[in-house]
């Protein structure tokens, strides 16, 4: 089932990401998550099973460049390859689509996740070495939300 984020599911997200730690999220990111949760989130999910949650992401707009970015996606890593984060990402997608005022799709990625965005029709737009932190570089890719 996913649904939308609701604040008592903070630590269970944050508990996601440092099962993600350092294989796909480097320890620095936990702050960065703290920040988004409490002061930039605008639409985020979660995806629970079993009334455990075990994936998250969030949706952030753009309207003067009339855009949306999908952020923070975090999948319990026992779990990964599940089709859960697939699933995700298209209920944001399809939630976007929604969104008459958006015409491109951004998702920044690192090099360990961005074929999975392949997969689901993003396009490769640029790439900028030690973003994120040392060794994690960030993958901008692109998809239009006009079909």
């Amino acid at each position: 089932m996913i649904r939308r984020y609701v604040p008592e599911d903070k630590s269970k997200v944050k508990d996601l990401l440092k099962r993600n730690t350092p294989e796909y999220f480097d320890p620095s990111e936990e702050r960065e998550l703290e920040k988004y949760l409490d002061e930039e989130i605008e639409d985020y999910f979660v995806f629970e099973q079993n009334s455990q949650i075990v994936g998250a992401g969030g949706i952030n707009y753009f309207p003067k460049e009339k855009l949306a970015r999908i952020s923070w996606d975090i999948i319990d890593p026992e779990l990964q390859g599940q089709g859960i984060g697939r699933k995700l990402a298209q209920h944001r997608i399809d939630h976007i689509k929604k969104n008459t005022g958006v015409d491109l799709i951004i998702v920044r990625t690192s090099q360990l996740a961005y074929r999975f965005y392949e997969k689901m029709g993003f396009e490769l737009e640029k790439i900028e070495r030690d973003f994120w932190a040392k060794g994690f570089d960030l993958y901008q890719m692109k998809k239009s939300n006009k079909s």
